[in-house]
Protein backbone atom coordinates (compact mmCIF):
# COMPACT_ATOMS: atom_id res chain seq x y z
CA UNK A 1 0.00 0.00 0.00
CA UNK A 2 1.31 3.44 -1.01
CA UNK A 3 0.64 6.64 0.92
CA UNK A 4 0.05 10.01 -0.76
CA UNK A 5 -0.86 13.54 0.18
CA UNK A 6 -3.15 13.72 -2.86
CA UNK A 7 -4.62 11.10 -5.18
CA UNK A 8 -6.24 12.45 -8.36
CA UNK A 9 -8.71 10.21 -10.19
CA UNK A 10 -8.84 11.14 -13.88
CA UNK A 11 -6.12 12.58 -16.12
CA UNK A 12 -8.08 15.08 -18.21
CA UNK A 13 -7.18 18.80 -18.19
CA UNK A 14 -8.57 19.23 -14.68
CA UNK A 15 -6.93 16.13 -13.26
CA UNK A 16 -3.46 16.36 -14.74
CA UNK A 17 -3.17 20.14 -14.18
CA UNK A 18 -4.39 19.73 -10.60
CA UNK A 19 -1.82 16.97 -10.07
CA UNK A 20 0.98 19.14 -11.45
CA UNK A 21 0.07 22.05 -9.18
CA UNK A 22 -0.13 19.75 -6.16
CA UNK A 23 3.33 18.41 -6.94
CA UNK A 24 4.68 21.93 -7.46
CA UNK A 25 3.43 22.81 -3.98
CA UNK A 26 5.35 19.95 -2.43
CA UNK A 27 2.64 17.31 -2.11
CA UNK A 28 3.32 13.65 -2.84
CA UNK A 29 0.87 13.09 -5.68
CA UNK A 30 -0.59 10.15 -7.58
CA UNK A 31 -2.68 10.26 -10.76
CA UNK A 32 -5.04 7.46 -11.81
CA UNK A 33 -6.21 6.98 -15.41
CA UNK A 34 -8.32 4.06 -16.61
CA UNK A 35 -7.12 4.30 -20.23
CA UNK A 36 -3.63 3.60 -21.56
CA UNK A 37 -3.04 7.25 -22.53
CA UNK A 38 -3.27 10.36 -20.39
CA UNK A 39 -5.26 13.50 -21.22
CA UNK A 40 -8.85 12.37 -20.82
CA UNK A 41 -11.62 13.19 -23.29
CA UNK A 42 -10.15 16.58 -24.22
CA UNK A 43 -6.83 15.33 -25.52
CA UNK A 44 -7.95 11.93 -26.85
CA UNK A 45 -11.47 12.28 -28.24
CA UNK A 46 -12.45 15.92 -27.73
CA UNK A 47 -10.80 19.34 -27.92
CA UNK A 48 -7.49 18.42 -29.54
CA UNK A 49 -8.56 15.91 -32.21
CA UNK A 50 -11.58 17.99 -33.21
CA UNK A 51 -9.40 21.08 -33.71
CA UNK A 52 -6.96 19.03 -35.78
CA UNK A 53 -9.75 17.94 -38.10
CA UNK A 54 -11.27 21.43 -38.14
CA UNK A 55 -7.95 22.84 -39.34
CA UNK A 56 -7.53 20.13 -42.00
CA UNK A 57 -11.04 20.63 -43.33
CA UNK A 58 -10.60 24.42 -43.31
CA UNK A 59 -7.46 24.09 -45.45
CA UNK A 60 -9.41 21.93 -47.90
CA UNK A 61 -12.32 24.38 -47.95
CA UNK A 62 -10.00 27.31 -48.68
CA UNK A 63 -8.23 25.37 -51.42
CA UNK A 64 -11.51 24.60 -53.16
CA UNK A 65 -13.28 27.92 -52.57
CA UNK A 66 -10.82 30.78 -51.96
CA UNK A 67 -7.38 30.04 -53.42
CA UNK A 68 -8.32 30.95 -56.98
CA UNK A 69 -9.37 34.44 -55.92
CA UNK A 70 -6.03 34.79 -54.15
CA UNK A 71 -4.31 34.01 -57.44
CA UNK A 72 -3.44 30.42 -56.56
CA UNK A 73 -4.30 27.95 -59.31
CA UNK A 74 -4.57 24.29 -58.34
CA UNK A 75 -5.37 21.17 -60.29
CA UNK A 76 -7.71 18.44 -59.16
CA UNK A 77 -8.24 18.56 -55.38
CA UNK A 78 -9.29 15.58 -53.31
CA UNK A 79 -9.92 15.22 -49.59
CA UNK A 80 -8.12 12.21 -48.11
CA UNK A 81 -10.06 11.48 -44.93
CA UNK A 82 -7.72 8.66 -43.93
CA UNK A 83 -4.70 10.98 -44.01
CA UNK A 84 -6.63 13.63 -42.07
CA UNK A 85 -7.46 11.05 -39.40
CA UNK A 86 -3.84 9.85 -39.38
CA UNK A 87 -2.57 13.41 -38.85
CA UNK A 88 -5.16 13.90 -36.12
CA UNK A 89 -3.96 10.72 -34.41
CA UNK A 90 -0.37 11.93 -34.59
CA UNK A 91 -1.33 15.25 -32.97
CA UNK A 92 -3.17 13.39 -30.21
CA UNK A 93 -0.25 11.02 -29.65
CA UNK A 94 2.26 13.87 -29.38
CA UNK A 95 0.03 15.81 -26.99
CA UNK A 96 -0.65 12.82 -24.73
CA UNK A 97 3.07 12.00 -24.67
CA UNK A 98 3.63 15.55 -23.53
CA UNK A 99 1.40 14.94 -20.51
CA UNK A 100 3.39 11.80 -19.64
CA UNK A 101 6.57 13.92 -19.79
CA UNK A 102 5.03 16.46 -17.40
CA UNK A 103 4.10 13.70 -14.95
CA UNK A 104 7.66 12.39 -14.93
CA UNK A 105 9.11 15.90 -14.66
CA UNK A 106 6.97 16.66 -11.61
CA UNK A 107 7.58 13.22 -10.03
CA UNK A 108 3.90 12.30 -10.07
CA UNK A 109 3.17 8.58 -9.79
CA UNK A 110 0.82 7.45 -12.56
CA UNK A 111 -1.37 4.37 -12.21
CA UNK A 112 -3.32 2.99 -15.17
CA UNK A 113 -6.55 1.24 -14.28
CA UNK A 114 -10.02 1.88 -12.93
CA UNK A 115 -9.84 3.92 -9.74
CA UNK A 116 -12.61 3.49 -7.17
CA UNK A 117 -13.12 4.63 -3.61
CA UNK A 118 -12.95 1.99 -0.89
CA UNK A 119 -13.56 4.62 1.76
CA UNK A 120 -12.78 8.32 2.24
CA UNK A 121 -9.01 7.80 2.33
CA UNK A 122 -8.49 4.64 0.27
CA UNK A 123 -8.50 4.23 -3.51
CA UNK A 124 -8.36 0.87 -5.26
CA UNK A 125 -6.81 0.76 -8.74
CA UNK A 126 -7.80 -2.19 -10.91
CA UNK A 127 -5.49 -2.47 -13.90
CA UNK A 128 -3.16 -5.21 -15.02
CA UNK A 129 -2.76 -5.69 -11.29
CA UNK A 130 -4.55 -4.31 -8.24
CA UNK A 131 -3.03 -1.53 -6.16
CA UNK A 132 -4.33 0.17 -3.04
CA UNK A 133 -3.48 3.82 -2.41
CA UNK A 134 -3.97 5.72 0.85
CA UNK A 135 -4.55 9.46 0.52
CA UNK A 136 -4.90 12.40 2.87
CA UNK A 137 -6.91 14.12 0.14
CA UNK A 138 -8.63 12.87 -3.02
CA UNK A 139 -9.58 14.87 -6.12
CA UNK A 140 -12.28 13.42 -8.37
CA UNK A 141 -11.71 14.53 -11.97
CA UNK A 142 -13.43 11.80 -13.96
CA UNK A 143 -15.01 14.12 -16.53
CA UNK A 144 -17.99 13.33 -18.71
CA UNK A 145 -19.21 11.17 -21.58
CA UNK A 146 -21.59 11.77 -24.52
CA UNK A 147 -25.22 12.12 -23.55
CA UNK A 148 -28.29 10.86 -25.42
CA UNK A 149 -32.02 10.58 -24.90
CA UNK A 150 -34.41 7.64 -25.41
CA UNK A 151 -34.85 6.80 -29.08
CA UNK A 152 -31.44 8.10 -30.15
CA UNK A 153 -29.20 5.52 -28.51
CA UNK A 154 -25.89 5.34 -30.45
CA UNK A 155 -24.90 2.02 -31.98
CA UNK A 156 -21.46 3.48 -32.84
CA UNK A 157 -21.85 2.30 -36.43
CA UNK A 158 -24.41 4.52 -38.17
CA UNK A 159 -25.78 6.30 -35.11
CA UNK A 160 -22.60 7.81 -33.70
CA UNK A 161 -21.26 10.11 -31.01
CA UNK A 162 -18.43 12.62 -31.23
CA UNK A 163 -15.95 9.83 -30.46
CA UNK A 164 -16.80 7.89 -33.63
CA UNK A 165 -17.11 11.08 -35.70
CA UNK A 166 -13.44 11.77 -34.98
CA UNK A 167 -12.35 8.49 -36.58
CA UNK A 168 -14.49 8.14 -39.71
CA UNK A 169 -13.10 6.07 -42.59
CA UNK A 170 -15.23 7.76 -45.24
CA UNK A 171 -16.69 11.14 -46.08
CA UNK A 172 -20.47 10.69 -45.84
CA UNK A 173 -22.70 12.05 -48.57
CA UNK A 174 -25.19 13.15 -45.94
CA UNK A 175 -25.13 13.40 -42.15
CA UNK A 176 -27.85 14.27 -39.67
CA UNK A 177 -26.73 16.08 -36.52
CA UNK A 178 -28.98 15.98 -33.47
CA UNK A 179 -28.13 19.07 -31.46
CA UNK A 180 -27.21 22.60 -32.49
CA UNK A 181 -24.64 23.13 -29.77
CA UNK A 182 -20.86 23.36 -29.86
CA UNK A 183 -20.05 19.70 -30.54
CA UNK A 184 -22.62 19.22 -33.29
CA UNK A 185 -21.72 22.42 -35.14
CA UNK A 186 -17.97 21.88 -34.94
CA UNK A 187 -18.05 18.30 -36.20
CA UNK A 188 -20.77 19.21 -38.68
CA UNK A 189 -18.40 21.88 -39.99
CA UNK A 190 -15.59 19.35 -40.41
CA UNK A 191 -17.62 17.13 -42.71
CA UNK A 192 -19.62 19.95 -44.29
CA UNK A 193 -16.39 21.49 -45.59
CA UNK A 194 -15.40 18.13 -47.06
CA UNK A 195 -18.62 17.94 -49.06
CA UNK A 196 -21.05 16.20 -46.72
CA UNK A 197 -24.63 17.48 -46.74
CA UNK A 198 -25.37 18.47 -43.14
CA UNK A 199 -28.85 18.72 -41.61
CA UNK A 200 -29.13 19.84 -37.98
CA UNK A 201 -32.13 18.81 -35.89
CA UNK A 202 -32.51 21.06 -32.83
CA UNK A 203 -35.19 21.08 -30.14
CA UNK A 204 -34.67 24.79 -29.40
CA UNK A 205 -35.69 27.59 -31.79
CA UNK A 206 -32.05 28.44 -32.53
CA UNK A 207 -28.49 27.08 -32.44
CA UNK A 208 -26.01 27.67 -29.57
CA UNK A 209 -29.03 28.53 -27.38
CA UNK A 210 -26.97 29.37 -24.28
CA UNK A 211 -25.03 32.12 -26.08
CA UNK A 212 -26.11 35.65 -26.99
CA UNK A 213 -28.94 35.73 -29.52
CA UNK A 214 -26.97 37.89 -31.96
CA UNK A 215 -24.25 35.23 -32.13
CA UNK A 216 -26.84 32.56 -32.87
CA UNK A 217 -28.34 34.56 -35.73
CA UNK A 218 -24.95 35.39 -37.24
CA UNK A 219 -23.64 31.83 -37.03
CA UNK A 220 -26.84 30.49 -38.58
CA UNK A 221 -26.28 32.81 -41.56
CA UNK A 222 -22.69 31.61 -41.92
CA UNK A 223 -23.55 27.93 -41.76
CA UNK A 224 -26.51 28.26 -44.12
CA UNK A 225 -24.16 29.91 -46.61
CA UNK A 226 -21.93 26.83 -46.25
CA UNK A 227 -24.86 24.56 -47.07
CA UNK A 228 -26.18 23.58 -43.62
CA UNK A 229 -29.91 22.92 -43.31
CA UNK A 230 -31.67 23.44 -39.99
CA UNK A 231 -34.79 21.89 -38.48
CA UNK A 232 -35.59 23.98 -35.41
CA UNK A 233 -38.14 23.15 -32.71
CA UNK A 234 -38.07 19.49 -33.71
CA UNK A 235 -38.36 16.81 -31.05
CA UNK A 236 -36.57 13.61 -32.07
CA UNK A 237 -38.71 10.50 -31.52
CA UNK A 238 -36.35 7.81 -32.76
CA UNK A 239 -33.35 7.09 -34.95
CA UNK A 240 -32.97 3.77 -36.74
CA UNK A 241 -30.00 2.10 -38.41
CA UNK A 242 -31.36 0.92 -41.77
CA UNK A 243 -28.23 -1.00 -42.69
CA UNK A 244 -26.77 1.38 -45.24
CA UNK A 245 -27.94 4.52 -43.53
CA UNK A 246 -30.19 6.02 -40.85
CA UNK A 247 -33.80 7.10 -40.59
CA UNK A 248 -34.77 9.81 -38.10
CA UNK A 249 -38.33 10.52 -37.02
CA UNK A 250 -39.19 13.79 -35.28
CA UNK A 251 -42.17 15.96 -34.43
CA UNK A 252 -42.07 19.58 -35.60
CA UNK A 253 -43.50 22.50 -33.61
CA UNK A 254 -46.94 21.80 -35.10
CA UNK A 255 -46.81 18.23 -33.84
CA UNK A 256 -46.46 16.84 -37.35
CA UNK A 257 -44.23 13.83 -37.97
CA UNK A 258 -41.12 14.51 -40.03
CA UNK A 259 -38.82 11.83 -41.46
CA UNK A 260 -35.20 12.45 -42.43
CA UNK A 261 -32.70 10.01 -43.93
CA UNK A 262 -28.92 10.08 -44.26
CA UNK A 263 -25.78 7.95 -44.21
CA UNK A 264 -25.01 8.71 -40.58
CA UNK A 265 -26.57 10.40 -37.58
CA UNK A 266 -24.34 12.23 -35.10
CA UNK A 267 -25.93 12.44 -31.65
CA UNK A 268 -24.59 15.66 -30.09
CA UNK A 269 -27.01 16.60 -27.33
CA UNK A 270 -24.39 17.41 -24.73
CA UNK A 271 -22.46 15.38 -22.20
CA UNK A 272 -23.16 13.90 -18.77
CA UNK A 273 -20.92 13.40 -15.71
CA UNK A 274 -18.97 10.15 -15.62
CA UNK A 275 -19.12 8.46 -12.21
CA UNK A 276 -19.76 4.79 -13.04
CA UNK A 277 -17.63 2.42 -10.98
CA UNK A 278 -16.17 5.25 -8.92
CA UNK A 279 -17.55 3.90 -5.64
CA UNK A 280 -18.89 7.23 -4.44
CA UNK A 281 -21.34 5.43 -2.18
CA UNK A 282 -18.44 3.78 -0.30
CA UNK A 283 -17.29 7.18 0.90
CA UNK A 284 -20.80 8.60 1.34
CA UNK A 285 -20.38 11.26 -1.35
CA UNK A 286 -23.57 13.03 -2.44
CA UNK A 287 -24.63 13.23 -6.08
CA UNK A 288 -27.45 15.47 -7.37
CA UNK A 289 -30.32 14.48 -9.66
CA UNK A 290 -28.23 15.42 -12.72
CA UNK A 291 -25.54 12.93 -11.79
CA UNK A 292 -23.09 15.64 -10.73
CA UNK A 293 -20.97 15.30 -7.62
CA UNK A 294 -22.17 17.94 -5.18
CA UNK A 295 -19.52 20.45 -4.03
CA UNK A 296 -19.41 23.68 -2.08
CA UNK A 297 -17.74 26.95 -3.14
CA UNK A 298 -14.35 25.38 -2.38
CA UNK A 299 -15.10 22.40 -4.66
CA UNK A 300 -15.25 20.26 -1.54
CA UNK A 301 -17.72 17.38 -1.38
CA UNK A 302 -19.72 16.56 1.73
CA UNK A 303 -16.71 14.42 2.74
CA UNK A 304 -14.15 17.07 3.86
CA UNK A 305 -10.98 15.54 2.38
CA UNK A 306 -12.54 14.70 -1.01
CA UNK A 307 -12.85 17.32 -3.74
CA UNK A 308 -14.34 17.20 -7.25
CA UNK A 309 -13.62 19.32 -10.33
CA UNK A 310 -14.40 19.70 -14.03
CA UNK A 311 -17.25 18.10 -15.94
CA UNK A 312 -18.24 15.90 -13.01
CA UNK A 313 -19.43 18.95 -11.00
CA UNK A 314 -21.78 21.84 -11.72
CA UNK A 315 -21.00 24.52 -14.28
CA UNK A 316 -19.92 24.68 -17.88
CA UNK A 317 -18.21 21.57 -19.24
CA UNK A 318 -15.05 23.28 -20.47
CA UNK A 319 -11.45 22.08 -20.34
CA UNK A 320 -10.13 25.46 -19.21
CA UNK A 321 -12.70 25.64 -16.43
CA UNK A 322 -11.53 22.23 -15.21
CA UNK A 323 -7.88 23.34 -15.32
CA UNK A 324 -8.59 26.39 -13.20
CA UNK A 325 -10.51 24.27 -10.71
CA UNK A 326 -7.62 21.81 -10.50
CA UNK A 327 -5.22 24.64 -9.64
CA UNK A 328 -7.77 26.11 -7.22
CA UNK A 329 -8.06 22.89 -5.19
CA UNK A 330 -4.28 22.32 -5.16
CA UNK A 331 -3.62 25.81 -3.82
CA UNK A 332 -6.44 25.49 -1.31
CA UNK A 333 -4.88 22.27 0.02
CA UNK A 334 -1.57 24.12 0.34
CA UNK A 335 -3.18 26.74 2.59
CA UNK A 336 -3.31 29.46 -0.04
CA UNK A 337 -6.31 31.62 -0.94
CA UNK A 338 -6.88 30.98 -4.67
CA UNK A 339 -9.19 33.01 -6.88
CA UNK A 340 -11.64 31.66 -9.48
CA UNK A 341 -14.24 33.91 -11.13
CA UNK A 342 -16.87 31.73 -12.77
CA UNK A 343 -18.49 34.78 -14.38
CA UNK A 344 -15.40 35.31 -16.52
CA UNK A 345 -14.82 31.87 -18.00
CA UNK A 346 -14.94 32.35 -21.78
CA UNK A 347 -16.82 30.03 -24.11
CA UNK A 348 -15.80 29.28 -27.69
CA UNK A 349 -17.31 27.57 -30.72
CA UNK A 350 -14.56 26.60 -33.17
CA UNK A 351 -16.50 26.99 -36.40
CA UNK A 352 -15.17 29.48 -38.95
CA UNK A 353 -15.51 32.24 -38.17
CA UNK A 354 -15.22 31.29 -34.52
CA UNK A 355 -17.72 32.34 -31.87
CA UNK A 356 -16.49 33.47 -28.45
CA UNK A 357 -18.10 35.06 -25.44
CA UNK A 358 -17.53 36.11 -21.86
CA UNK A 359 -19.85 37.59 -19.27
CA UNK A 360 -23.58 38.20 -19.53
CA UNK A 361 -25.68 37.92 -22.67
CA UNK A 362 -28.18 40.58 -23.68
CA UNK A 363 -30.99 38.16 -22.83
CA UNK A 364 -29.61 37.53 -19.33
CA UNK A 365 -29.30 41.25 -18.59
CA UNK A 366 -32.85 41.90 -19.72
CA UNK A 367 -34.14 39.03 -17.57
CA UNK A 368 -32.79 40.63 -14.40
CA UNK A 369 -33.53 44.23 -15.42
CA UNK A 370 -29.94 45.43 -15.46
CA UNK A 371 -29.70 48.71 -17.42
CA UNK A 372 -27.18 48.31 -20.22
CA UNK A 373 -26.01 49.79 -23.48
CA UNK A 374 -24.81 47.86 -26.48
CA UNK A 375 -22.21 48.59 -29.13
CA UNK A 376 -21.52 46.44 -32.18
CA UNK A 377 -19.08 46.52 -35.06
CA UNK A 378 -19.22 44.38 -38.24
CA UNK A 379 -16.09 42.42 -39.19
CA UNK A 380 -16.60 43.34 -42.87
CA UNK A 381 -15.72 46.96 -42.04
CA UNK A 382 -12.16 45.98 -41.13
CA UNK A 383 -9.35 46.42 -43.64
CA UNK A 384 -7.70 43.26 -42.26
CA UNK A 385 -10.87 41.27 -42.91
CA UNK A 386 -11.13 42.39 -46.52
CA UNK A 387 -7.45 41.65 -47.09
CA UNK A 388 -7.93 38.13 -45.77
CA UNK A 389 -11.37 37.51 -47.34
CA UNK A 390 -12.79 36.80 -43.87
CA UNK A 391 -15.62 39.32 -43.68
CA UNK A 392 -18.36 37.45 -41.82
CA UNK A 393 -19.21 38.26 -38.22
CA UNK A 394 -19.57 40.98 -35.63
CA UNK A 395 -18.30 42.03 -32.20
CA UNK A 396 -20.76 43.16 -29.53
CA UNK A 397 -19.89 44.91 -26.26
CA UNK A 398 -22.45 45.21 -23.46
CA UNK A 399 -21.77 47.80 -20.76
CA UNK A 400 -23.70 49.03 -17.73
CA UNK A 401 -25.82 52.02 -18.73
CA UNK A 402 -24.79 54.03 -15.66
CA UNK A 403 -21.25 52.95 -14.75
CA UNK A 404 -20.02 51.92 -18.23
CA UNK A 405 -18.49 48.73 -16.71
CA UNK A 406 -18.26 45.97 -19.31
CA UNK A 407 -20.81 43.28 -18.53
CA UNK A 408 -20.37 41.01 -21.54
CA UNK A 409 -18.51 40.71 -24.82
CA UNK A 410 -19.74 38.48 -27.64
CA UNK A 411 -18.12 37.95 -31.00
CA UNK A 412 -18.28 35.89 -34.14
CA UNK A 413 -15.05 36.63 -35.95
CA UNK A 414 -11.85 35.16 -37.36
CA UNK A 415 -9.68 34.11 -34.39
CA UNK A 416 -12.41 35.03 -31.91
CA UNK A 417 -11.05 32.32 -29.61
CA UNK A 418 -7.92 34.43 -29.18
CA UNK A 419 -9.56 37.87 -29.41
CA UNK A 420 -11.90 37.13 -26.49
CA UNK A 421 -9.00 37.24 -24.04
CA UNK A 422 -8.79 41.01 -24.36
CA UNK A 423 -12.32 41.16 -23.00
CA UNK A 424 -11.63 38.60 -20.26
CA UNK A 425 -8.59 40.56 -19.07
CA UNK A 426 -10.44 43.87 -19.16
CA UNK A 427 -13.42 42.47 -17.27
CA UNK A 428 -11.20 40.82 -14.65
CA UNK A 429 -10.02 44.33 -13.79
CA UNK A 430 -13.59 45.68 -14.08
CA UNK A 431 -12.75 47.92 -17.00
CA UNK A 432 -15.29 50.20 -18.65
CA UNK A 433 -16.13 50.23 -22.35
CA UNK A 434 -14.35 53.57 -22.54
CA UNK A 435 -11.18 51.96 -21.15
CA UNK A 436 -11.02 49.58 -24.13
CA UNK A 437 -12.06 52.37 -26.51
CA UNK A 438 -9.09 54.50 -25.39
CA UNK A 439 -6.50 51.72 -25.80
CA UNK A 440 -4.47 51.85 -29.03
CA UNK A 441 -5.07 48.73 -31.11
CA UNK A 442 -2.68 47.73 -33.93
CA UNK A 443 -3.77 48.28 -37.53
CA UNK A 444 -4.72 46.35 -39.56
CA UNK A 445 -5.96 43.62 -37.17
CA UNK A 446 -9.17 41.91 -36.18
CA UNK A 447 -8.70 43.31 -32.66
CA UNK A 448 -9.74 46.73 -33.97
CA UNK A 449 -13.32 45.41 -34.03
CA UNK A 450 -13.20 45.12 -30.23
CA UNK A 451 -12.10 48.74 -29.91
CA UNK A 452 -14.76 49.90 -32.38
CA UNK A 453 -17.52 47.97 -30.60
CA UNK A 454 -16.40 49.53 -27.30
CA UNK A 455 -16.51 52.96 -28.94
CA UNK A 456 -20.02 52.21 -30.15
CA UNK A 457 -21.09 51.19 -26.65
CA UNK A 458 -19.43 54.20 -25.01
CA UNK A 459 -21.17 56.96 -26.92
CA UNK A 460 -22.25 55.51 -30.26
CA UNK A 461 -19.06 56.85 -31.78
CA UNK A 462 -17.49 53.98 -33.73
CA UNK A 463 -15.09 55.47 -36.25
CA UNK A 464 -15.32 53.16 -39.23
CA UNK A 465 -19.06 52.66 -39.74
Amino acid sequence: MSNYDVVVIGSGPGGYVGAIRCAQLGMKTALIEKYDTLGGTCLNVGCIPSKALLDSSEHFHNATHNFKQHGIELGSIKADIKQMIARKNEVVSQTCSGIKFLMDKNKIDVFHGMGSLVDSTTVLVKGTEEKTLKAKNIIIATGSKPNYFPGMEPDKKRIITSTEALSMTEIPKKMLVIGGGVIGLELGSVYGRLGTEIEVVEFAPNIIPTMDGTMSKELTKVLKKEGFKFHFEHRVQKVENTGKGVKLTALNKKGEEVTLEADYCLVAVGRKPYTEGLGLENAGIKVNDRGQVEVNDHLQTNVPNIYAIGDVVRGAMLAHKAEEEGVFVAELLAGQKPHLNYDLIPGVVYTWPEVAAVGKTEEELKAVNVPFKSGAFPIKALGRARASMDIMGTVKVLAHAETDEILGVHMIAPRAADLIMEAVTAMEYRASAEDIARICHPHPTYSEAVKEAALAATADRALHI
